[in-house]
């Protein structure tokens, strides 16, 4: 298959050809042979490559999740690197003087609760102020085109981590969510270069493309997958593996005994993973420099695999085992979650099996509403069941 920038490097663009662009992109903004976007862009005599914005972690990746990051100037480019994560999470009237369009290449992870879409919904409503087109190079859904489950986003938890109401793994490309969402506010619609060769069914393997971190703490495929359900630690007590080598894969807390951790967790039967017990001491983050007892998940059927209704059930296993030392940080996670009232269920012990029915009956019909923004229609569309 071919990748948005590989389509663009072949055949050109009307909107990008001849004309002075920026690019927003980031370290997993790269060909099939491992060549940056930046870099590629900049020597193509086709166009005019003036500018590079950076999203959340910055343009080469170096800054850790919620780090606000500075503009620059681009050592490998020369270029002036604009930050959309710091004093400033839109472009301003200066950012875009002489530009003629914005192309956009990054590698999204196909998670509601993931800065970039509302990175590059700014960029849209900004360029259109200035009359400066957005080109989206499309990339794939790591964790496939055909698969959606999860809740949805009340209008009050609208945040950077999520700019609209679809399910929390909802399927979709960058180009396609983010055509979703433009309409759905009635923003110009950015134009996008389509892959080739892309089934919906595919994972990121099955792509032939390089797997390159789209984030410092997503540094594998398994711990994309599992961050659709274990991110929501983050609005907790408990630590969801930042400051590990295996974050979003292992969680736990300095008083959880592993061992009876990974049993109450077993005995649930998800799906698709099995607990095993570990200890880890996080280096940065919750509990840094503290032993934590905890588990590891081991994917076993990544297919019947739901990561969102793991991560309900390892929050509901840990806070049954953790007594008073179990908090909640309530915005964040309500954030996350997308409904307050998902909180106060698990806070009052409410049986998963009602909240996750609830959150399949979400996703299923939620298929109908994003059927009309498929760009890559081939493959059945299902939710996980």
């Amino acid at each position: 298959m071919h990748s948005g920038l590989a389509v663009l490097l072949r055949d050109g663009d009307p909107l990008v050809t001849g004309r002075r662009i920026g690019l927003l992109t980031h370290p997993a903004g790269v060909d099939a042979e491992l060549r940056s976007t930046a870099d590629l862009l900049a020597a193509d005599p086709r166009w005019e490559l003036v500018a590079l914005f950076g999203p959340e972690h910055g343009i080469r990746g170096d800054a850790q999740a919620g780090d606000p990051v500075s503009s620059a100037i681009d050592a490998a480019t020369g270029l002036p690197v604009h930050s959309l994560y710091g004093a400033t999470k839109v472009p301003t009237g200066d950012m875009l003087t002489g530009l003629d369009t914005i192309v956009v290449d990054l590698q999204d992870v196909g998670v509601r609760y993931f800065t970039y879409p509302a990175t590059v919904l700014g960029v849209i409503e900004a360029a259109a102020a200035a009359d400066v087109a957005v080109v989206i190079l499309d990339r794939p859904n790591p964790l496939s085109g055909a698969l959606v489950e999860g809740g949805g986003l009340q209008l009050s938890e609208r945040s950077l981590v999520g700019v609209h109401d679809v399910p929390i793994r909802h399927g979709l490309t960058l180009g396609e969510l983010v055509r979703l969402v433009a309409a759905a506010r009635g923003l110009p619609l950015p134009a996008v270069v389509r892959m080739e060769g892309w089934d919906r069914s595919w994972w990121h393997d099955a792509t032939g493309l390089p797997w390159i971190p789209p984030s410092p703490n997503l540094p594998t495929p398994d711990a994309v997958t599992l961050y659709a359900g274990t991110c929501l630690l983050e609005g907790t007590s408990l630590s969801e593996g930042r400051g590990t080598t295996r974050p979003f894969e292992q969680v736990g807390a300095p008083w959880l005994e592993p061992r009876r951790f990974a049993d109450a967790f077993n005995e649930h039967g998800c799906a698709g993973v099995r607990a095993r017990p570990t200890t880890f001491v996080p280096t940065f983050s919750k509990h840094a420099g503290t032993s934590c007892g905890g588990i590891q998940l081991h994917l076993t059927d990544r297919q019947a695999l739901r990561p969102t209704e793991i991560g309900l059930t390892v929050l509901a296993v840990a806070r049954a085992l953790s007594g008073e030392s179990f908090t909640w940080i309530p915005a964040t996670f309500d954030r996350l979650a997308g409904d307050p009232a998902v909180r106060s269920e698990l806070a009052a012990g409410a049986d998963l099996t009602t909240l996750s029915a609830r959150w399949r009956a979400y996703a299923a019909g939620f298929l109908s509403e994003r059927a009309p923004w498929l760009l890559y229609p081939d493959g059945r569309a299902t939710t996980v069941s």
